[in-house]
Protein backbone atom coordinates (compact mmCIF):
# COMPACT_ATOMS: atom_id res chain seq x y z
CA UNK A 1 0.00 0.00 0.00
CA UNK A 2 1.41 3.38 -1.11
CA UNK A 3 1.18 6.67 0.82
CA UNK A 4 0.37 10.23 -1.02
CA UNK A 5 2.35 12.73 0.93
CA UNK A 6 0.71 15.67 2.94
CA UNK A 7 -0.53 18.42 1.27
CA UNK A 8 -1.82 21.21 3.63
CA UNK A 9 -5.71 22.54 2.86
CA UNK A 10 -5.34 25.88 1.97
CA UNK A 11 -6.12 28.38 4.92
CA UNK A 12 -10.29 29.49 4.19
CA UNK A 13 -11.12 25.63 4.84
CA UNK A 14 -9.73 25.49 8.02
CA UNK A 15 -10.46 25.94 11.34
CA UNK A 16 -9.06 29.05 12.63
CA UNK A 17 -7.06 28.35 16.04
CA UNK A 18 -7.15 26.38 18.87
CA UNK A 19 -5.13 26.91 22.23
CA UNK A 20 -3.26 24.35 23.68
CA UNK A 21 -1.87 24.36 27.84
CA UNK A 22 -0.36 21.65 30.28
CA UNK A 23 1.07 19.26 28.16
CA UNK A 24 4.27 17.54 25.95
CA UNK A 25 3.23 17.94 22.49
CA UNK A 26 4.48 15.14 20.06
CA UNK A 27 3.78 12.92 16.96
CA UNK A 28 2.85 9.47 18.49
CA UNK A 29 1.59 6.73 15.47
CA UNK A 30 1.79 9.68 13.09
CA UNK A 31 -0.97 11.43 14.99
CA UNK A 32 -0.14 14.99 16.13
CA UNK A 33 -1.31 15.02 20.22
CA UNK A 34 -1.14 16.68 23.40
CA UNK A 35 -0.13 14.24 25.88
CA UNK A 36 -0.96 15.56 29.97
CA UNK A 37 0.57 14.30 33.06
CA UNK A 38 -1.70 11.34 33.84
CA UNK A 39 -0.82 10.26 30.13
CA UNK A 40 -4.26 11.30 28.60
CA UNK A 41 -3.65 12.01 24.66
CA UNK A 42 -5.77 14.18 23.11
CA UNK A 43 -5.50 14.32 18.75
CA UNK A 44 -5.08 17.75 17.49
CA UNK A 45 -6.68 17.86 13.62
CA UNK A 46 -3.50 19.48 13.06
CA UNK A 47 -3.90 19.83 9.15
CA UNK A 48 -7.33 21.63 9.04
CA UNK A 49 -6.39 24.32 11.51
CA UNK A 50 -4.99 27.38 10.76
CA UNK A 51 -2.84 28.00 13.75
CA UNK A 52 -2.50 26.78 16.99
CA UNK A 53 -1.46 28.87 20.46
CA UNK A 54 0.52 27.52 22.50
CA UNK A 55 0.01 28.74 26.66
CA UNK A 56 2.33 28.49 29.08
CA UNK A 57 2.85 24.73 30.46
CA UNK A 58 3.07 23.34 26.70
CA UNK A 59 6.12 21.39 25.39
CA UNK A 60 7.10 21.04 21.66
CA UNK A 61 9.19 18.14 20.16
CA UNK A 62 11.11 17.82 16.83
CA UNK A 63 8.92 15.84 14.96
CA UNK A 64 5.58 17.80 16.11
CA UNK A 65 7.24 21.24 14.88
CA UNK A 66 8.36 19.40 11.56
CA UNK A 67 4.67 17.26 11.07
CA UNK A 68 3.57 21.28 11.93
CA UNK A 69 5.64 22.93 8.91
CA UNK A 70 4.35 20.07 6.82
CA UNK A 71 1.17 20.87 7.40
CA UNK A 72 1.25 24.57 7.17
CA UNK A 73 -0.38 25.24 10.80
CA UNK A 74 1.07 28.29 11.98
CA UNK A 75 2.65 27.65 15.77
CA UNK A 76 2.59 31.00 18.00
CA UNK A 77 3.91 30.74 21.64
CA UNK A 78 1.70 33.35 23.93
CA UNK A 79 2.02 34.15 27.22
CA UNK A 80 -0.83 33.22 30.15
CA UNK A 81 -4.68 33.27 28.30
CA UNK A 82 -2.93 34.51 24.87
CA UNK A 83 -2.50 37.99 25.30
CA UNK A 84 0.95 38.15 25.16
CA UNK A 85 2.61 37.14 22.17
CA UNK A 86 6.49 35.57 22.37
CA UNK A 87 7.34 33.81 19.41
CA UNK A 88 5.72 31.88 16.42
CA UNK A 89 7.07 28.91 14.05
CA UNK A 90 6.83 29.62 10.46
CA UNK A 91 5.04 27.03 8.27
CA UNK A 92 6.05 28.24 5.34
CA UNK A 93 5.86 32.47 3.85
CA UNK A 94 8.37 34.71 2.69
CA UNK A 95 8.07 33.29 -0.88
CA UNK A 96 10.91 35.11 -3.10
CA UNK A 97 8.78 36.40 -5.79
CA UNK A 98 6.07 37.89 -3.28
CA UNK A 99 8.86 39.13 -0.92
CA UNK A 100 10.41 41.44 -3.49
CA UNK A 101 7.08 42.59 -4.71
CA UNK A 102 5.96 43.72 -1.06
CA UNK A 103 9.78 45.13 -0.73
CA UNK A 104 9.28 47.10 -3.83
CA UNK A 105 5.79 48.62 -2.56
CA UNK A 106 7.17 49.41 1.04
CA UNK A 107 10.39 51.18 0.07
CA UNK A 108 8.98 53.27 -2.99
CA UNK A 109 7.20 56.19 -0.98
CA UNK A 110 4.72 56.68 -3.80
CA UNK A 111 4.16 53.10 -3.83
CA UNK A 112 3.60 53.00 -0.66
CA UNK A 113 1.41 55.76 -0.23
CA UNK A 114 -1.17 54.45 -2.40
CA UNK A 115 -1.05 51.11 -0.21
CA UNK A 116 -1.99 53.00 2.83
CA UNK A 117 -4.52 55.17 0.95
CA UNK A 118 -5.77 51.96 0.12
CA UNK A 119 -5.36 50.77 3.65
CA UNK A 120 -7.45 53.73 4.65
CA UNK A 121 -10.34 53.15 2.36
CA UNK A 122 -10.89 49.29 3.04
CA UNK A 123 -10.80 50.57 7.02
CA UNK A 124 -13.48 53.39 6.88
CA UNK A 125 -15.57 52.89 3.79
CA UNK A 126 -14.30 56.29 2.11
CA UNK A 127 -11.57 57.28 0.17
CA UNK A 128 -9.06 59.41 2.32
CA UNK A 129 -8.33 62.76 1.90
CA UNK A 130 -6.46 63.89 -0.82
CA UNK A 131 -2.64 65.18 -0.55
CA UNK A 132 -1.62 63.48 3.23
CA UNK A 133 1.07 61.88 3.46
CA UNK A 134 1.57 58.90 5.28
CA UNK A 135 2.61 60.33 8.26
CA UNK A 136 -0.68 62.78 8.28
CA UNK A 137 -3.00 59.71 7.56
CA UNK A 138 -1.55 57.61 10.59
CA UNK A 139 -2.59 60.58 12.46
CA UNK A 140 -6.21 61.13 11.28
CA UNK A 141 -6.02 57.08 11.66
CA UNK A 142 -5.80 57.14 15.16
CA UNK A 143 -8.08 59.66 15.69
CA UNK A 144 -10.98 58.05 14.27
CA UNK A 145 -9.68 54.98 16.32
CA UNK A 146 -9.79 56.93 19.30
CA UNK A 147 -13.61 58.35 18.44
CA UNK A 148 -14.41 54.58 17.86
CA UNK A 149 -13.07 52.85 21.02
CA UNK A 150 -14.85 56.09 23.25
CA UNK A 151 -18.63 55.27 20.89
CA UNK A 152 -18.21 51.46 21.17
CA UNK A 153 -17.89 52.67 25.02
CA UNK A 154 -20.87 54.46 25.05
CA UNK A 155 -22.71 51.87 23.42
CA UNK A 156 -21.80 49.01 25.56
CA UNK A 157 -22.79 51.13 28.86
CA UNK A 158 -18.73 50.56 29.70
CA UNK A 159 -16.51 53.40 31.54
CA UNK A 160 -13.64 54.00 29.12
CA UNK A 161 -10.33 55.89 30.02
CA UNK A 162 -8.55 54.99 27.14
CA UNK A 163 -6.58 52.22 25.55
CA UNK A 164 -3.89 51.47 28.13
CA UNK A 165 -2.22 48.18 29.63
CA UNK A 166 1.06 47.37 31.31
CA UNK A 167 2.50 44.48 28.71
CA UNK A 168 4.41 43.37 31.87
CA UNK A 169 1.34 42.95 34.19
CA UNK A 170 -2.15 42.09 32.22
CA UNK A 171 -3.41 41.78 35.37
CA UNK A 172 -3.21 45.64 36.56
CA UNK A 173 -5.42 46.47 33.66
CA UNK A 174 -9.47 46.94 33.69
CA UNK A 175 -11.15 44.39 32.18
CA UNK A 176 -12.37 45.96 29.08
CA UNK A 177 -8.92 46.70 28.49
CA UNK A 178 -7.94 42.77 29.04
CA UNK A 179 -10.68 41.92 26.59
CA UNK A 180 -9.40 43.92 23.61
CA UNK A 181 -6.02 42.67 24.23
CA UNK A 182 -7.05 38.99 24.04
CA UNK A 183 -9.48 40.03 21.39
CA UNK A 184 -6.56 41.64 19.00
CA UNK A 185 -4.33 38.62 20.16
CA UNK A 186 -6.70 35.70 18.34
CA UNK A 187 -7.06 38.08 15.04
CA UNK A 188 -3.16 38.76 15.20
CA UNK A 189 -2.33 34.58 14.99
CA UNK A 190 -4.57 34.01 12.13
CA UNK A 191 -3.45 37.09 10.27
CA UNK A 192 0.41 35.91 10.81
CA UNK A 193 -1.14 32.67 9.67
CA UNK A 194 -2.38 34.36 6.58
CA UNK A 195 0.08 36.44 5.52
CA UNK A 196 2.93 33.56 5.93
CA UNK A 197 0.29 31.07 3.87
CA UNK A 198 0.25 33.57 0.99
CA UNK A 199 3.85 33.90 0.72
CA UNK A 200 4.68 37.44 2.46
CA UNK A 201 6.66 38.79 5.26
CA UNK A 202 5.11 39.68 8.16
CA UNK A 203 7.58 42.40 9.14
CA UNK A 204 7.45 44.07 6.00
CA UNK A 205 4.61 46.85 6.95
CA UNK A 206 3.42 50.31 5.18
CA UNK A 207 1.51 52.04 8.71
CA UNK A 208 3.42 49.59 10.87
CA UNK A 209 6.99 49.69 10.60
CA UNK A 210 9.80 48.06 12.90
CA UNK A 211 7.74 45.23 14.35
CA UNK A 212 8.65 41.83 13.34
CA UNK A 213 4.28 41.77 12.96
CA UNK A 214 4.51 44.93 11.34
CA UNK A 215 2.54 43.82 8.41
CA UNK A 216 0.13 41.55 10.38
CA UNK A 217 -1.07 44.89 12.42
CA UNK A 218 -1.78 46.47 9.01
CA UNK A 219 -4.20 43.78 7.88
CA UNK A 220 -5.52 43.27 11.17
CA UNK A 221 -6.20 46.72 12.04
CA UNK A 222 -8.62 46.94 8.40
CA UNK A 223 -11.01 44.67 9.91
CA UNK A 224 -10.78 44.29 13.66
CA UNK A 225 -13.69 47.07 14.72
CA UNK A 226 -15.80 45.00 12.43
CA UNK A 227 -15.27 41.33 14.11
CA UNK A 228 -13.62 41.05 17.43
CA UNK A 229 -13.42 44.70 19.05
CA UNK A 230 -17.16 45.20 19.16
CA UNK A 231 -17.57 41.19 20.79
CA UNK A 232 -14.75 42.45 23.72
CA UNK A 233 -16.89 45.01 24.42
CA UNK A 234 -19.74 42.99 24.48
CA UNK A 235 -18.36 40.40 26.79
CA UNK A 236 -16.62 43.36 29.32
CA UNK A 237 -20.16 44.77 29.64
CA UNK A 238 -20.99 40.90 30.95
CA UNK A 239 -18.26 41.08 33.48
CA UNK A 240 -17.17 37.04 33.65
CA UNK A 241 -15.37 35.35 35.83
CA UNK A 242 -12.21 34.38 33.12
CA UNK A 243 -12.96 37.50 30.32
CA UNK A 244 -9.54 35.93 28.31
CA UNK A 245 -11.27 32.82 27.72
CA UNK A 246 -14.59 33.80 26.92
CA UNK A 247 -13.00 35.96 24.35
CA UNK A 248 -10.75 33.74 22.64
CA UNK A 249 -13.84 31.33 22.29
CA UNK A 250 -16.40 33.72 20.95
CA UNK A 251 -13.37 35.14 18.33
CA UNK A 252 -13.40 31.28 17.23
CA UNK A 253 -16.85 31.53 16.78
CA UNK A 254 -16.69 34.99 14.97
CA UNK A 255 -13.96 33.94 12.52
CA UNK A 256 -15.78 30.70 11.72
CA UNK A 257 -19.16 32.74 11.14
CA UNK A 258 -17.81 35.51 9.34
CA UNK A 259 -15.49 33.35 7.30
CA UNK A 260 -12.55 35.47 8.48
CA UNK A 261 -10.01 33.27 7.04
CA UNK A 262 -11.32 32.96 3.72
CA UNK A 263 -11.61 36.67 3.55
CA UNK A 264 -7.37 37.49 4.54
CA UNK A 265 -5.29 36.13 1.75
CA UNK A 266 -7.64 38.12 -0.99
CA UNK A 267 -7.82 41.42 1.39
CA UNK A 268 -3.74 41.03 1.31
CA UNK A 269 -3.73 40.68 -2.20
CA UNK A 270 -6.09 43.10 -2.61
CA UNK A 271 -3.91 45.86 -0.47
CA UNK A 272 -1.01 45.01 -2.05
CA UNK A 273 -2.71 45.69 -6.02
CA UNK A 274 -2.92 49.25 -4.89
CA UNK A 275 0.35 49.66 -5.53
CA UNK A 276 -0.49 49.10 -9.45
CA UNK A 277 2.48 46.86 -10.08
CA UNK A 278 3.12 43.60 -10.69
CA UNK A 279 5.13 41.68 -9.14
CA UNK A 280 8.65 40.70 -10.36
CA UNK A 281 10.01 37.90 -12.88
CA UNK A 282 12.97 36.00 -12.04
CA UNK A 283 16.43 37.65 -13.78
CA UNK A 284 17.11 35.93 -17.07
CA UNK A 285 20.45 34.88 -15.49
CA UNK A 286 19.47 33.28 -12.79
CA UNK A 287 19.38 29.44 -12.03
CA UNK A 288 16.97 27.63 -12.72
CA UNK A 289 14.98 25.27 -9.44
CA UNK A 290 17.43 22.04 -9.37
CA UNK A 291 14.85 19.78 -8.11
CA UNK A 292 11.01 21.23 -8.61
CA UNK A 293 8.34 20.59 -6.17
CA UNK A 294 5.47 19.34 -6.94
CA UNK A 295 2.22 20.83 -6.82
CA UNK A 296 0.92 21.27 -3.40
CA UNK A 297 -2.77 22.00 -2.81
CA UNK A 298 -2.06 24.47 -0.11
CA UNK A 299 -1.99 27.99 -0.42
CA UNK A 300 1.38 29.83 -2.14
CA UNK A 301 3.42 30.30 0.97
CA UNK A 302 3.03 26.63 2.67
CA UNK A 303 6.37 24.91 2.90
CA UNK A 304 4.76 20.99 1.94
CA UNK A 305 6.07 17.67 0.97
Amino acid sequence: MSWLPLSPLPLKDRVSMIFLQYGQIDVIDGAFVLVDKTGIRTHIPLGSVACIMLEPGTRVSHAAIRLAATTGTLLVWVGEAGVRVYASGQPGGARSDRLLYQAKLALDDDLRLKVVRKMYQLRFGEEPPSRRSVEQLRGIEGSRVRATYALLAKQYGIKWHGRRYDPKDWEKGDIINRCISAATACLYGVTEAAVLAAGYAPAIGFIHTGKPLSFVYDIADIIKFDTVVPEAFKIARTDPNEPDKAVRLACRDIFRSSKTLAKLIPLIEEVLAAGEISPPTAPPDALPIAIPEAQSLGDVGHRSH
